[in-house]
């Protein structure tokens, strides 16, 4: 007689190893984090001047923010008006770019701003520019 078996003694268990696919969404993860860039950008609650030109600035330039109060920030740190110049040196001695944007307030007097510029320069920033909402 020929072995014929009954549709219910064998059994197939479908069984799905999750581990590939853990191990892939970590990967795919970690890809994501390492190749997305983050601005940093200070938390201040700013009101931009505007003005109908102006140019992108680049993302890796250093950011020195004035708030409606007068408090400068530089790459997000407060800073007291006496150390901007040496807080731009140690930050620009690790970028390639010499490039600062002051991100200013519409309501900072411009005796401030250009206080602030001028430490800046003596910092060692090549360039200054000043961030606007750019109106058309």
């Amino acid at each position: 007689m020929i072995g014929i078996r009954k549709a219910g003694n064998s059994r197939e268990t479908g069984e799905v190893n999750m581990a590939p696919l853990i191990d892939m969404t970590f990967i795919l993860l970690i890809f994501f984090m390492v190749s997305t860039t983050f601005v940093r950008d200070a938390q201040v609650d700013i009101e931009r001047p505007g003005a109908a030109t102006g140019v992108q600035s680049d993302q890796r330039v250093l950011r020195v923010t004035i708030d409606a109060r007068g408090e400068i920030y530089v790459d997000t740190r407060p800073v007291k008006p006496w150390m901007v110049q040496s807080a731009v040196r140690e930050q620009l001695s690790h970028n390639p770019i010499k490039t600062v944007l002051a991100v200013v307030d519409r309501r900072v007097n411009t005796g401030k701003l250009i206080e602030v510029v001028d430490q800046c320069r003596l910092g060692g920033a090549e360039e200054v520019g000043v961030a606007i909402d750019q109106e058309f």
